[in-house]
């Protein structure tokens, strides 16, 4: 038997494990939360708190002060110096410099004195409820999850406060947080990926109703102009060929003219100099508001609001997309150019600092300037305790936009839900006009028209291969957006 040499272990320094870098503790979860209901309005009051981020991919590679410079608004440039040299943002649960490059894997703690937005009193209606899932009715101006200045007034956090601290919320959709309507939260997982891979794979159908400027066109109305994000910090989204697909169907419910909101119009009472400045405004010509059955077939962030602006009648309340001091006198109608993206990410960004964001129906006569000055905006003032500068309450103009979810249904026809119009989108008190949808205005129909012709140009590919052709008609009363 003969004996055989093992070799040594090759020497050098054993492999060291890497824990993952520490996570801040928040030094304070207040419970019951510090709500405030006062005006109308949900209060939080100011409380310390720690973000805990984990290095995005588009922050790789970049100063850890240029993250918080071009990535979060709710502070100024000089705030976020100060806080990386005092130590009250660390990486990876370590003191670091406003120069530290962030490599993948890097943690972000930051702990500040939080000062959340007011949002509206308004309860979260229950539409539907079972073991499983609760149908929601969100308000307007209530983000879904926390996120950036909200964490206690979000749709999550509101849930969880009403139902108890270990209730766990798991909302299945989103909607953007001026939206309302319908909401989907699972009470376990199981029924939450359910929905979540229907709602993916296109087998839900959604509905939306807008009130928009001006008379919009009659009969069924396509936008697919692709869509593209074109600021992160300041979630502005633009019309851009491109972009991403995006498909909106639009079909109109009704058309107020002016004389029928506020009774027939007042006496010209404007000087010259006002005058001139209208002539100027060419949304000014687009009279009286409409309301608008919406249907998106893609589910692009703002997809609905990008296409009506592009359109030409934004929805007439949007501080977004139906700004002038933004857009301009054409409001952004039609435009799919990036040359002006600066000046307008620019004037954007000047919003609810030292301007009001005010959507252009605040810009008209008709309306209390009472209106304009409680709009939210800084008001000089600083926090005793953290320095940071203080907003004003915001205005009931600035709590919602005239966009709802109105209507959920499953194509396969196992459940569908939906809520009444809201108020918004009422005839005007005197005036004759639907107070529900009518099914000779639903987009739906349109909808499986365009699938059926989608469908029927598949076949007619394949039938060409064997030599057939298979007619198919197409959907009455179409007009397309161009482009």
């Amino acid at each position: 038997m003969s004996l055989v040499a093992i070799p040594e272990s090759p020497k050098g320094k054993p492999e060291v494990f890497e824990p993952p870098p520490p996570v801040v503790t928040t030094p304070c979860d207040p419970w019951p939360r510090p709500y405030l209901l006062e005006d109308g309005l949900r209060k939080v009051a100011p409380y310390h708190y720690t973000y805990n981020t984990y290095c995005k991919e588009r922050w790789r590679g970049k100063e850890l002060l240029e993250i918080f410079a071009t990535e979060f608004r709710d502070r100024p440039q000089e705030y976020y110096k100060d806080a990386i040299d005092r130590g009250t943002v660390v990486v990876n649960g370590k003191i670091a410099d406003a120069k530290t490059v962030m490599k993948n894997g890097d943690m972000i703690s930051h702990t500040l004195h939080r000062h959340e937005p007011p949002v509206t009193a308004q309860p979260i209606g229950i539409v539907h409820e079972d073991d499983d899932m609760i149908v929601i009715n969100k308000p307007p101006g209530i983000p879904v999850h926390p996120a950036g200045r909200y964490n206690y007034n979000s749709v999550v956090e509101l849930m969880r406060a009403d139902r108890g601290y270990g209730w766990n919320p798991m909302p299945c959709n989103r909607l953007d947080r001026l939206t309302s309507g319908i909401m989907f939260v699972g009470k376990h997982a199981k029924p939450t990926e359910e929905l979540g891979r229907q709602i993916k794979g296109r087998t839900v159908k959604k509905e939306y109703v807008a009130r928009v400027i001006g008379k919009f066109p009659e009969g069924d109305v396509v936008c697919d102009q692709p869509v593209m994000q074109i600021s992160p910090k300041l979630g502005l989204n633009r019309a851009r060929a491109s972009g991403k697909d995006a498909r909106t169907i639009f079909k109109r419910l009704a058309y107020y003219p002016a004389a029928t909101q506020n009774g027939p119009p007042p006496d010209d009472i404007r000087t010259e100099k006002e005058k001139i400045r209208d002539s100027k405004m060419e949304w000014k010509d687009k009279t009286g508001y409409s309301i608008v059955r919406c249907l998106p077939l893609t589910g692009r962030t703002h997809q609905i609001r990008v296409h009506l602006q592009f359109i030409g009648h934004p929805i007439s309340n949007d501080p977004i997309y139906c700004n002038q001091r933004v857009f301009g006198p054409m409001l952004g109608a039609g435009d799919d150019s990036s040359d002006h993206d600066e000046d307008i990410i620019s004037r954007l960004n000047r919003m609810g600092k030292d301007q009001v964001a005010e959507a252009l129906a605040y810009h008209d006569e008709m309306v209390e300037e009472y209106n304009k000055k409680k709009a939210e905006k800084m008001t000089g003032q600083k926090c005793e305790i953290c320095d940071a500068p203080l907003y004003s309450d915001p205005g009931a103009h600035e709590l919602g936009i005239y966009l709802h979810a109105r209507r959920y249904e499953c194509m396969e026809g196992r459940w569908a839900y939906e809520t009444k119009l809201p108020d918004w989108a009422l005839p005007p008190e005197g005036v004759q006009g639907p107070t529900k949808p009518t099914t000779e205005t639903d987009p739906l129909r349109l909808a499986h028209a365009i699938e059926k012709l989608q469908l029927g140009e598949k076949k007619i590919a394949i039938a060409s291969n064997r030599g057939k052709s298979d007619h198919i008609e197409p959907p009455e009363s179409l007009w397309v957006m161009p482009g």
